[in-house]
């Protein structure tokens, strides 16, 4: 069974931008566990509502606060509850997984989801995870690219027979036809380096640049993305923008000023945590402190309008892309955080996308006609008038 990749295009419009969130999650130590990942449900509950189009849920296994340690038994239950909103893995980290196993587990999603499975690819992020498991951090991204190279072969209806250093198979094949009857939805992380981006463009797959807020991120998205469609077309290829993802913190609020206030909930240990895991603490992701993402635009802390500015900023950069994924950071309560994302679909959207175009050149041209359009609406009522005064003479 060959792989059949989606129409492959080159531009995308904004109209068609889509929108979602990108959830590691990050829990505080003093929360119920158990309460956290129920309130992550119903979160995507919340965001399926609003027609949100897809969630990412991440994959780690030390650290405390990122506590979903297999993302796939989420989707699962997730997708039954929910009825619309695409539901992928953010990431698998395929150093930790044999890859036979992995293909096996989605191929049995994508029946679980009838197709709303989406499955992201990346080589580990948290070195603790890797060192639990005895993975030097120099291989990891080479077992990447094997695990990939298998995965989707086996995906595709292949029979596999590979040895490596870490994993072996023997003539192994997948008992269970995607439901799909094709590939499911395979995407890759890029960060700075062109790694993600060379697999990207090798395998034909959607792209998740989860480093954009940063300035290396930044400053690779254009770069990267050229590096994928140089990869693509050397397979006979082109990548397609719709699968261009985009992931960025984002909290919106009716005022600057609130929005900050909002962060007064979660914002202080969400950068304890990042300390924790690293020396540099947020700025190992190209955040700081709240004053310092405002300024150097790596988050969005504000209104609307300043979420529309950032859209701009890397529609420009990138040339279009698919998907904005807003990072499910948990700095704002519970309630304020589903605010936000109700502001980002009743505001940002519209305004960026141009939902509402139609609407306002239609206002705008009965406004222009008024006063035609009501000496009409005056005259053919002395008309009326008259011609009863007339029959009843």
């Amino acid at each position: 069974m060959a792989h059949i990749p989606a129409t492959n295009i080159g531009s995308v419009d904004k109209s068609d931008l889509r929108c979602g969130i990108f959830l590691p999650p990050f829990h505080a130590l003093d929360e119920d566990p158990t309460l956290c990942i129920q309130r992550d449900f119903e979160l995507l509950e919340h965001l399926d509502r609003l027609g949100f189009e897809e969630a990412w849920i991440g994959e780690h296994h030390s650290g405390g606060f990122e506590i979903i340690a297999s993302p796939e038994l989420f989707i699962a239950a997730a997708a039954e509850r929910t009825s619309r909103i695409r539901l992928g893995t953010g990431v698998v980290s395929l150093p930790y997984h044999h890859p036979y196993t992995v293909a096996g587990r989605i191929a049995q999603l994508d029946h679980q989801t009838k197709g709303r499975a989406m499955f992201g690819f990346g080589p580990g992020l948290l070195n603790s995870d890797a060192q639990m498991l005895g993975i030097r951090a120099e291989t990891q991204r080479e077992r990447m690219g094997e695990a990939l190279d298998v995965i989707v072969r086996l995906l595709d209806g292949e029979i596999v027979t590979r040895k490596t250093d870490w994993f072996e198979m023997n003539n192994a094949r997948l008992q269970l036809r995607p439901w799909s009857k094709r590939r499911p939805h395979l995407a890759v992380t890029s960060t700075v380096t062109p790694n993600g981006a060379m697999l990207a463009g090798k395998h034909d797959l959607g792209m998740l640049c989860v480093a954009a807020a940063s300035g290396a991120g930044y400053s690779a998205l254009d770069s990267n993305w050229s590096v994928a469609c140089r990869e693509a077309e050397a397979a006979g290829r082109t990548m397609d923008r719709s699968q261009l993802r985009i992931m960025a913190p984002m909290h919106i609020a009716e005022t600057r000023e609130q929005a900050i206030a909002d962060l007064a909930f979660g914002f202080e240990k969400w950068a304890q945590y990042a300390y924790h895991i690293s020396p540099i603490g947020p700025a190992s992701i190209g955040l700081g402190s709240i004053e310092e993402m405002i300024e150097k635009k790596s988050a969005v802390i504000g209104t609307p309008d300043d979420a529309v500015e950032q859209l701009e900023r890397y529609w420009e950069k990138t040339g279009g892309f698919g998907c904005m994924l807003i990072l499910g950071q948990n700095w704002a309560s519970p309630e304020v955080t589903r605010r936000s994302f109700d502001l980002i679909a009743r505001h940002v959207l519209p305004k960026f996308c141009g939902r509402n175009d139609w609407r306002t050149s239609s206002y705008d041209w009965m406004g222009d006609n008024r006063e035609a359009f009501s000496a009409v609406t005056q005259n053919a009522s002395r008309l009326t008038i008259e011609k009863f005064a007339a029959q009843k003479g």
